[in-house]
């Protein structure tokens, strides 16, 4: 609240929190580009907590051509990649952190459960665990195709400079 010159009260207005981020705005936050924005959207965002991201897997992906002929299945490490792009939305969302970018600095316990092939739709949830010296960020995430769990680990992030 504030007050004016004739003491009248005047209510200030909080901006409501944005939970929700289309692929303008994913880009408009991240730096990644066709053909590695592995992202199509954030369909829950806490500040400071987690995000919930979707990737839809096409043929049309460029990794098909090569892994795998005849039985084309999304690289594990792609899938882990698409993961730490929901996290550097948390990221570079904390105070303070807008426009600048973290790295993937390392994977822990990262286990592999389904395969994910097109047609799918993978949903991606990644908490933030630690946040250290505005620097290093360590996260859990998971993802799931039709509720069922695909991967899942842990991720560190390096802000770059």
């Amino acid at each position: 609240m504030s007050t004016i010159a004739d003491h009248t009260v005047i209510q200030e207005q909080e901006q409501p929190i944005q939970t929700t981020f289309n692929i303008q705005e994913i880009q408009d936050l991240l730096p990644h580009r066709y053909p590695f924005a592995l992202v199509d959207r954030i369909v829950d965002y806490v500040p400071g907590q987690k995000a919930v991201g979707i990737k839809n897997v096409t043929m049309n992906e460029p990794f098909f051509q090569g892994h795998i002929p005849k039985m084309p299945l999304m690289p594990g490490v792609l899938i882990v990649e698409s993961m730490a792009q929901v996290g550097g939305i948390i990221l570079v969302l904390l105070p303070g952190m807008r426009g600048k970018f973290f790295a993937f600095a390392g994977i822990d316990k990262v286990r592999f459960r389904r395969r994910v092939i097109p047609g799918d739709q993978l949903v991606m949830t990644v908490e933030l665990l630690s946040f250290k010296m505005n620097r290093i960020a360590k996260m859990q995430g998971s993802g799931y195709v039709d509720d069922q769990l695909v991967v899942q680990g842990e991720m560190i992030f390096s802000l770059f400079e």
